[in-house]
């Protein structure tokens, strides 16, 4: 399956809420959005990023997960113009799904990165690592005492800081390709 293809035909953010969200899933979503809050510093990042990134999102507007990370993907895209994230819904797009089930699950948000003319660098989801620690530390105990946040706002800070490393990441792989650096003559 040409991924990229299907990122031709997903929606933007708001197109996406209005179309899978109901009143109450857009309302969660809006307000995950005014919470969230980029540093300086991770906006001067973003603001730095020099190629374009298309970015299919597989989601889900119910989603609890979903609900937490894809307002910050909408932050990221409104501090840079290189990025363009387009929304697919996981229960119209089985066939996607199905490719980016993660251990052999169907799960969501899931996000594959590519290059501004079509090709696959990344995919990543469908939590970020301070999510899993914490809830590891539910069924486990303590088992890693720090770097574990604690309360809604520090989680919310971490998961921000986890898919800025990534979108980052990408960056760097889109910035230093010998291919797109020949092609933009840079």
């Amino acid at each position: 399956m040409n991924l990229f293809e299907k990122w031709k035909i997903g929606l933007p953010y708001e197109d996406f809420l209005r179309r899978y969200g109901n009143p109450s899933d857009q309302a969660k979503w809006r307000q995950q959005w005014q919470e969230i809050r980029l540093t300086p510093e991770q906006q001067a990042i973003l603001s730095s990023f020099r190629r374009k990134m298309p970015v299919l999102c597989l989601a889900g507007a119910w989603c609890g997960d979903c609900v937490t990370q894809c307002p910050i993907f909408q932050r990221f895209a409104e501090a840079t113009p290189t990025l363009d994230i387009r929304y697919l819904d996981r229960d119209d797009h089985a066939d996607v799904q199905e490719v980016l089930r993660i251990n052999g699950g169907n799960r969501v948000p899931v996000v594959v990165f590519f290059s501004e003319d079509g090709h696959e660098v990344a995919r990543y989801g469908e939590r970020t690592l301070s999510q899993y620690r914490l809830m590891g530390e539910s069924v486990e105990g303590a088992f890693c005492p720090t770097g574990i946040p604690h309360g809604e706002q520090e989680l919310t800070a971490a998961m921000v800081q986890e898919w800025l490393n990534e979108f980052e990441r990408v960056h760097w792989i889109l910035r230093l390709s010998p291919r797109l650096r020949k092609l933009h003559g840079d």
